[in-house]
């Protein structure tokens, strides 16, 4: 297809669909502002530093993500690495908030982070524009927590921010917690409390083959039914209507109205079908699949000196390309080429 028609499809009116071959609405757009980390989770990092990925200006992040808001992005998450690490970020919220958008409503902002450095920087965060946040808290009982982050102190740091992000108005307050049999299964009850008393979304999220060790087996995740049956167990719940084709979670919510969990099943019950999203990783490369075996540079493309039209353009030709669905746990399935703290969240 040649560039001439791709630039009249995604801008051919005021409401650009960036859509790729199996018909499915991009509108979602991960942003890794950083792949370094103050904490090394057993299920991410292998415990050393590692190498690390370019960082780019604060200006370039921004002029990359508004090629995507034109094409009809309409939530762009940040994340790590650790995204509250990088200086410049409440510039980088600032001038997203007020990016013109096809439709003329504002962006939906979120940002992902483990929560450390939450308590002190929830009430700027919101004062620059952000809508709301996703902590990643592994475990609500002290030790289990600390023997996953391997940092002492993390579970009163991460607590504290939780609290502060909710009391700043960075609702509805997610906190994702990752489940590894035989790390912080244990957990699961206790969450579904911790839900009710913080009021927060608690989602669990089934453990993918993501991590930059080699901890990885089938056995290790726990799947969706389990989580269920188990909260269901202790506290009724029942099943929440999605709120769109798009959304990760299956939703539930307890009998008598006070609280939700969500469970993100990647590898028993994958969602690719109605998957919305696209990645863009620290050094300016987009990513079409967490599991992608290619990454496509479009920041590049912009130093060579491309226009802001020519970059459209990749982007739209990027985003036709994106696979179909992951292929976890069949033959030949292959780790992608980056772990996820250097792809983003």
């Amino acid at each position: 297809m040649a560039a001439a028609s791709l630039t009249a499809s995604p801008l051919a009116d005021l409401s650009p669909r960036l859509t790729d071959s199996h018909g499915r609405v991009i509108h979602d757009l991960r942003v890794s502002i950083t792949d370094r980390c103050n904490y090394k989770c057993v299920y991410c990092r292998t415990g050393e530093v590692g190498a690390q990925f370019p960082e780019l200006a604060i200006e370039d992040y921004l002029r990359l993500i508004q090629l995507f808001v034109s094409l009809g992005i309409t939530k762009v998450r940040l994340t790590g690495g650790e995204p509250l690490l990088r200086h410049g970020l409440l510039d980088l919220i600032r001038g997203l908030s007020a990016l013109p958008t096809p439709s003329g409503q504002p962006l939906d902002l979120a940002v992902t982070t483990n929560g450390h450095l939450l308590d002190s920087l929830a009430a700027p965060l919101k004062a620059a524009g952000l809508n709301r946040v996703t902590v990643s808290m592994d475990a609500v009982d002290e030790a289990t927590f600390e023997r996953i982050t391997r940092i002492q102190g993390s579970y009163k740091a991460v607590l504290a921010g939780i609290r502060a992000a909710r009391a700043a108005g960075l609702t509805p307050l997610k906190v994702n917690c990752v489940l590894l049999r035989g790390f912080n299964d244990n957990q699961i009850e206790a969450f579904a409390h911790f839900a009710r008393e913080e009021n927060v979304v608690v989602r669990f999220i089934e453990f993918m083959p993501l991590e930059e060790g080699r901890l990885w087996t089938p056995e290790m995740v726990v799947p969706l039914r389990e989580i269920v049956a188990r909260i269901g167990s202790v506290m009724p719940i029942i099943p929440l209507v999605a709120r769109g084709p798009g959304e990760t979670a299956r939703r539930y919510g307890f009998s008598d109205g006070g609280g939700e969990i969500g469970v993100i099943a990647p590898v028993t019950q994958a969602f690719c079908g109605a998957c919305s999203r696209i990645r863009l990783t620290s050094d300016g490369k987009i990513r079409t699949c967490l599991f992608s075996q290619v990454e496509h540079d479009l920041y590049g493309r912009m130093r060579a000196g491309l226009s802001d039209q020519e970059l459209r353009d990749y982007v739209f030709r990027t985003v036709q390309g994106k696979e179909a669905r992951h292929s976890i746990g069949e033959p030949g399935f292959l780790k992608p080429s980056r772990s996820m703290v250097h792809i983003g969240g």
